[in-house]
């Protein structure tokens, strides 16, 4: 009965501990370019961005308007960008820590792991 009762309370302790611990984060800044609907090029960027959440970059293709483009992964971790908001479709590209793409490469969302 005592080895039950402290697994059960080895288990609760790992659950709190799981529950109260920081997501974990990319390390460093993630870039790219986008343009207002003036027609001004802007830098955006996301510090220290979550590791294993889906995140849409904020202003690309806001209102159905141009995606983002030319990433720059300034992150320790790999980045994984899409052509879709909420990582979704065919149409996606990793980019290696302290990497990055051309003009050419259109995106809307990215995953760091």
């Amino acid at each position: 009965m005592r080895f039950r009762s402290a697994l059960t309370a080895a288990g609760a302790v790992a659950l709190a501990l799981a529950v109260t611990l920081p997501a974990a984060a990319a390390t460093g800044q993630f870039r790219y370019t986008y343009r207002t609907w003036h027609g001004s090029e802007v830098i955006g960027f996301l510090t220290d961005p979550l590791s294993g959440k889906c995140i849409d970059l904020p202003m690309a293709g806001a209102n159905g308007g141009d995606a983002a483009y030319a990433p720059k992964n300034l992150t320790k971790s790999t980045a994984t960008v899409f052509l879709n908001a909420d990582c979704t479709g065919d149409v996606y590209y990793t980019l290696r820590p302290g990497g990055g793409a051309s003009n050419r490469l259109l995106v809307r969302s990215v995953v760091f792991s």
